[in-house]
């Protein structure tokens, strides 16, 4: 049994603002999701073995979380000026890769088995190798929520946990799967 007292104690010690349990049963992949990452909505298509259209197929992804019986829900919410404070945004989405790297690793560490699902594209490495050689780090690749077809908006109010914060926030969301 998975002692969420103790992971939410590593969220906050990696500096998330958020955590709350992941019901796995509540996890929806969607191929609506999946298309959304294309060249017309998001400038990372077809730049990263993380996201759409190198990931691994979403049928692939609904089968690697089969074994998978609990999970945590981390956020990482920060101020912004408002819609267009895009030095904001871009400030508190790297807080989100820094602490999702830092409770990663401490995961490993305790010897967890685990599945990271991130947020944005993979930044393991300075620049991706796609598509001209394989991905130098596959076991470490930050694929994200989405890319996994999720909805993260949807997956947030499924499991209780606020997705939106005002007009003068932000918020990225994470989630850590465990056997």
């Amino acid at each position: 049994m998975i002692d969420y007292e103790r992971l939410s104690e590593i969220a906050r010690e990696c500096g998330f603002t958020h955590s709350t349990p992941l019901d796995i049963s509540t996890l929806e992949f969607m191929q609506e999701v999946r298309d959304m990452c294309n060249a017309q909505h998001c400038s990372n298509y077809g730049t990263s073995w993380s996201c759409p259209p190198a990931c691994v197929p979403l049928e692939e992804m609904r089968e690697r979380i089969k074994g998978y019986s609990q999970g945590i829900i981390v956020q990482t919410v920060g101020d912004i000026e408002d819609s267009y404070d895009w030095e904001g945004i871009m400030n508190t989405g790297a807080e989100l890769k820094k602490s999702f790297a830092l409770m990663r690793g401490k995961l490993i560490k305790e010897n967890r088995n685990i599945l990271a699902m991130g947020a944005g594209v993979c930044k393991l490495c300075e620049s991706c190798t796609y598509p001209d050689s394989q991905c130098r780090f596959p076991d470490r690749m930050e694929i994200s929520m989405e890319a996994y077809g999720l909805l993260v908006s949807k997956v947030c109010k499924d499991n209780g946990l606020a997705y939106n914060y005002g007009p003068d926030k932000i918020a990225f969301t994470a989630c850590f799967l465990m056997r």
